[in-house]
């Protein structure tokens, strides 16, 4: 009976996702054995409830597991976190409308463009690419090649000359007539062609057109279209895969050293290498270990007392790789072909199969180009994990020199928690305080905190912090008062190890009111002050609990650490105030919010006043002349974007 068990700790967090063939005699096994002080044991020994589900097939149980421990990120499993979509090409419009003057003029005449997001069958998509550079590296191509447009649709709709695009000859201008519909569209059918691989087609296709305008002695026109053939058999002399069986392919490729892995995705489409991404999984280790036990005692049963040879049992990057495969491709589909560094279970390839209606395959041992392509793939998953590990060690070393130079416990400086905090505004507008998060040797993003600050007057950067750290530390102090000296318990505001303040004296001296009132520990402050001259690599850090100013040193690793904290609360707080001033230099309003102005509105201001910038200048009389506008409404958008 096959099935998927999960298991959950005290506090109903997910600790493990595994599937059985045998479900009952799998989930028996972890608690009939003394696992001692492994890794399963402190697993185990933190189990206190579990859920099953009984599925069909093995298959249907991978897939299972796989998509629970992508969603619910349990702790002992091996999980790749990329929250990321991939980008697309996209050309807008239906092929079968390309150069239809019935049709609007940006439906005639397509656009090519960057797009990430859901995908829908009234545009053409091309990818998935493996990041926002390699799609706009090919759009840059196709606009070399084949001239095609970028533009929005408001702005095409109201050119009346070229743009820079057509000076460079990046397009051939289709907004001004400058190419005739069916021209433009026979370029879209080319690009497409390109997209798709089909180049010894498309090749031959430009020669017999550039032929036959010689013929015709349209020198003109046959000039350009030999550039295009030269343009394009230049890409495909540096980018493209001879064989033509290998249009669409991914190459995967795994490291994995000191504890930690990395698995290379290297993409194909279309004969043209779009480039790669690295992923690196978490809680490689533990999972290993559990997978390991799991394996053995499933052998050991299906061997049922007798003498067998017991398969060899996988490598760590085996589990990598096919932990990868599995949850990768739950959200992309794959290729029909997997080229991968070490061999996959049949059983993945079955299940991957079955969720596309395609036959997947994987070659582990490849040959001629394709081993060129994974060895590449091979090499940069190493470069990759030396760049991890390299970036990791010097931050546990910056993270050891700081607790050293503040004389903290340095029982365990993976959990060194720091925030800092940072104020920016406007000329004394738009005042924003910023809140970045260090800890386990990294900032976390996913933590980060803006607050507005109001209340205020413009530009006092004392009363700014004194509110935001008031707001930020208020249900700490609460949440200690109610503990009453106890440990707090889990999931309760903590105050961090350090709180760290981008100014000197004054600024500490607002902090060290703030926790004063509300009863918190002073030790946790520290002040980075500029020092002679402001001088980067001259900053001291100061202290309100009677400690002396620390110079660390313009080398000192603690420093580097200060300093790179420091500047992403400046530069997230930056961030911030900018959005919030250009929000005010159009009106604080977008059209969106606008009571009265819903997409069909909307999208016929933006086409007549080509963007958003030309509906905030228009007057009161020029938006009534947009149909559907009333004198009242127009009233009411100018005031709103005024």
């Amino acid at each position: 009976m096959p099935g998927v068990y999960r298991y959950f700790d005290a506090s109903d967090a997910l600790l493990y996702v595994g599937k059985a063939i045998n479900l009952k005699r799998r989930v028996s096994s972890y608690f009939q054995k003394d696992h001692g002080g492994t890794r399963i044991g402190h697993m185990v020994g933190k189990i206190v409830r579990m859920e099953t589900t009984v599925v069909r097939s093995e298959a249907e149980a991978l897939l299972l597991e796989n998509n629970l421990i992508k969603t619910q990120h349990p702790k002992y499993n091996i999980l790749f976190r990329d929250d990321k979509s991939y980008p697309y090409l996209k050309i807008t419009g239906m092929a079968i409308h390309d150069g239809d003057m019935r049709t609007p003029p940006s439906q005639c005449y397509p656009r090519v463009a960057y797009y990430r997001g859901a995908t829908d069958k009234r545009q053409r998509y091309f990818g998935p690419y493996p990041n926002a550079w390699a799609v706009k590296e090919t759009i840059l191509l196709l606009q070399k090649v084949f001239r095609l447009r970028t533009c929005e649709d408001s702005i095409f709709s109201n050119r009346t000359r070229p743009c820079l695009l057509y000076q460079i000859k990046r397009c051939s201008a289709p907004c001004v007539d400058h190419i005739s519909p069916e021209d433009y569209a026979a370029d879209v059918a080319h690009a497409e062609a390109m997209l798709r691989g089909e180049t010894d087609t498309l090749l031959k296709t430009l020669e017999a057109r550039m032929m036959a305008h010689s013929d015709k002695l349209e020198f003109e026109q046959a000039a350009d279209i030999r550039n295009q053939i030269k343009a394009l058999a230049s890409m495909l002399h540096q980018q493209s895969i001879e064989t033509i069986d290998d249009r669409d392919v991914d190459m995967l490729a795994v490291q994995v050293q000191g504890g930690k892995a990395c698995v290379n995705l290297a993409m194909v489409r279309g004969g043209r290498h779009l480039g790669d991404r690295a992923y690196f999984p978490v809680h490689v280790e533990d999972s290993a270990a559990i997978a390991s036990m799991e394996e053995a005692e499933e052998a050991e049963d299906q061997a049922g007392g007798q003498t067998r040879v017991a398969p060899p049992a996988k490598t760590v990057e085996q589990r990598v790789l096919e932990a990868f495969v599995a949850q990768h491709y739950l959200q992309v589909a794959p290729p029909p072909v997997l080229v991968v560094s070490v061999a996959l279970e049949p059983a993945l390839l079955e299940a991957l199969s079955q969720q596309t209606g395609t036959r997947i395959a994987a070659v582990s041992q490849p040959r001629e180009e394709r081993r060129v392509w994974l060895e590449m793939a091979q090499k940069n998953a190493q470069l990759q994990l030396a760049r991890l590990l390299a970036e990791e060690g010097s931050q546990q070393a910056r993270t050891r020199a700081l607790v050293e130079a503040l004389d903290l416990p340095q029982d365990d400086i993976d959990q060194l928690t720091i925030e800092c905090f940072d104020i920016s505004h406007t000329s004394g507008e738009n005042t924003q305080a910023s809140c970045v998060v260090f800890h386990h040797h990294k900032m976390q993003s996913s933590e980060y905190r803006r607050y507005k600050i109001e209340g205020i007057t413009g530009g006092d950067d004392y009363a700014a912090m004194r509110q935001v750290l008031t707001r930020r530390y208020s249900k700490v102090a609460e949440a200690q008062r109610d503990a009453g000296g106890a440990e707090l318990g889990k999931g309760a505001a903590r105050l961090p190890d350090i709180v760290l303040i981008d100014g000197g004296k004054g600024q500490v001296g607002v902090a060290r009111e703030v926790f004063t009132e509300l009863g918190l520990d002073l030790s946790r402050i520290v002040g980075v002050e500029k020092g002679e001259g402001r001088k980067v690599g001259l900053e001291e850090l100061v202290f309100c609990d009677g400690r002396d100013k620390v110079y660390l040193g313009r080398d000192s690793a603690a420093l580097m650490l200060v300093a790179q904290i420091r500047d992403e609360a400046h530069r997230f707080a930056i961030t911030g105030m900018r959005a919030a001033r250009a929000k005010v230099r159009v009106g604080g309003s977008r059209l969106e919010d606008i009571p009265g102005v819903g997409p069909k509105k909307r999208a016929r201001l933006l086409q007549r006043f080509g963007g958003v910038r030309g509906v905030e200048e228009a007057g009161v009389d020029d938006l009534m002349t947009v149909d559907g506008i009333s004198a009242a409404l127009a009233e009411d958008i100018y005031k709103a974007l005024h």
